[in-house]
């Protein structure tokens, strides 16, 4: 098992090319598979007279403060691809997803509270790229056949990412037993299933891996107490390190579903499992009883009778003669 793991910078270049940079350095350091951007802007994004909202006060000036200057996608893919680690970015708008395309990225992003706008959702499938698209807030069970639907009819590489649209989110509503309804429900549709993680452990995406994640989102940040929307519930590199780290561990008590199987490591061990061997001398043609009988370790897969099968054994004769404390 191999979880696509993505590291989120969003806004935390700050509009700083040299942190952009920074940002990819330190994802893939961290062990990323792909780090992720967004391209928007404030007049496409918002209208003119949106209130404040949450934190956020003079939201248009606030997001054109942020926005991720267009001229730079092209120079981030070619830096993130010399760095080996996959480039992304989010697209708000039908420019974007036609830049983005231009590029050469490999896949799109729909932003969980774009989820439900199927107009745009149709927009930026129709690019006919693999998609991952975060389950946010307002979206209904309800909404899911007609979004697998408007998908589907663009490509079959669809990933849904269970996510909660709180900065950060409590520990408490993080909900990751979502993930388990969302791959039984899209089980007959071949999609697969993430999760976009906005609480700060480092540890929840790795439950989420357990849960059957199969993508999972993370914002980071060079320094939380930088200024900005987004720093503040973003992991700082270490803690990006440690949380691939967990996923990857995670990943490894995943890693084989054969049932009675045993792994390497248990199978030199299997002497100290418990056999039937005889309490007494027994003579061939006597019969076994619980008076010339026991289990006692060790047991030898090739040359005696597991433990379990003590009770099956009773009331059968010896084949050959048996010293006390010997195997049967």
């Amino acid at each position: 098992m191999n979880t696509f793991v993505i590291a989120e910078a969003g806004a935390n270049h700050d509009r700083k090319f040299d942190q952009a940079l920074k940002l990819i350095d330190v994802a893939r350091d961290a062990g990323a598979d792909a780090v992720k951007f967004q391209t928007y802007s404030s007049e496409t994004l918002y209208c003119k007279n949106t209130p404040d909202f949450a934190e956020y006060k003079n939201v248009n000036k606030l997001i054109k403060s942020i926005e991720l200057p267009r001229e730079w996608q092209k120079d981030l893919k070619t830096y993130c691809d010399d760095q080996n680690i996959e480039f992304m970015s989010t697209p708000f708008d039908e420019k974007a997803v036609e830049e983005l395309v231009d590029i050469g990225v490999k896949r799109l992003k729909i932003a969980g509270f774009e989820s439900t706008d199927f107009r745009f959702v149709e927009m930026v499938a129709s690019a006919k790229l693999p998609l991952i698209v975060s389950i946010g807030i307002g979206f209904r069970d309800e909404h899911l056949p007609q979004l697998m639907h408007v998908c589907s009819k663009y490509t079959q590489d669809i990933t849904l990412l269970h996510c909660n649209n709180a900065y950060p989110t409590p520990i408490g509503q993080a909900n990751i037993n979502k993930i388990k309804w969302l791959r039984r429900t899209t089980k007959h549709t071949g999609a697969k299933v993430g999760f976009s993680d906005h609480t700060v452990s480092t540890l929840t995406p790795a439950l989420a891996v357990a849960k059957g994640a199969t993508t999972i989102e993370k914002h980071f940040t060079l320094d939380r107490f930088l200024k900005g929307p987004d720093h503040s519930f973003a992991l700082e590199p270490q803690e990006l390190s440690q949380m691939i780290s967990n996923i990857r561990e995670a990943e490894k008590t995943l890693t084989d579903l054969t049932p009675n199987k045993l792994s390497k490591s248990e199978e030199s061990f299997q002497y100290a499992r418990r056999s039937v061997v005889s309490k007494t001398k027994i003579k061939e043609g006597d019969v076994l009883t619980k008076e010339n009988i026991t289990t006692k370790r060790p047991y030898d897969p090739a040359n005696s009778i597991a433990a379990s099968e003590f009770g099956s054994i009773l009331g059968r004769t010896a084949s050959r003669d048996y010293r006390e404390d010997e195997m049967i």
